[in-house]
């Protein structure tokens, strides 16, 4: 678990919950608490301690730069102990991102320089038995529909993640 005053960016996909509550009926562990099904843009991103306006407006901004997207989740990937749902139509924002803050080393470098874009379902499982039966779940639940509408910054509390704010896709801030 990182710790309180990580910040992310992140792209909450409600319609994906499905899929996370398959996974967790499976094994709870598997599951990270607290945080609802979503596309990580950028995490780590900026630390709290560190967060200026100009970050806050710059993502406002990234935002309004990509529209609201309908997507259809089709294929799970795997690698060991991990489990997702690919979403590849959202790859370009994810790479804005990645672009705007090239400090910022996606998932601290442990999944390469250029991660795919994807929903987290399960981590941690290391059992080959238990990921086979969470692929088998999610994968009865796809496709899936959903719709990436907003980005949000997110920052880790002592009382777990919690929203700095949200900015809808495709509006420009301000007048």
């Amino acid at each position: 678990m990182p710790d309180p005053g990580t910040t992310a960016v992140v792209i909450v996909l409600p319609d994906a919950a499905p899929l996370l509550d398959a996974a967790w009926r499976v094994d709870p562990t598997l599951v990270r608490p607290g945080m609802p099904a979503h596309v990580s843009l950028l995490y780590p991103f900026v630390p709290r301690s560190a967060l200026t306006g100009q970050d806050e407006q710059r993502v406002r901004s990234l935002a309004a730069d990509f529209p609201a997207t309908d997507l259809l989740l089709t294929e799970v990937v795997t690698a060991p102990g991990f489990i997702a749902v690919a979403v590849a139509e959202l790859q370009p924002i994810v790479d804005a991102f990645r672009t705007r803050w090239p400090g910022s080393r996606p998932y601290g470098g442990r999944f390469g320089a250029r991660p795919a874009a994807h929903v987290t379902v399960a981590m941690g499982a290391d059992d080959p038995a238990t990921a086979a039966h969470v692929r088998t779940a999610i994968g009865g639940l796809l496709p899936l529909r959903t719709r990436a509408a907003a980005i949000q910054l997110v920052e880790l509390t002592e009382e777990g993640w919690q929203s700095r704010f949200t900015a809808p896709l495709g509006v420009p801030d301000g007048p």
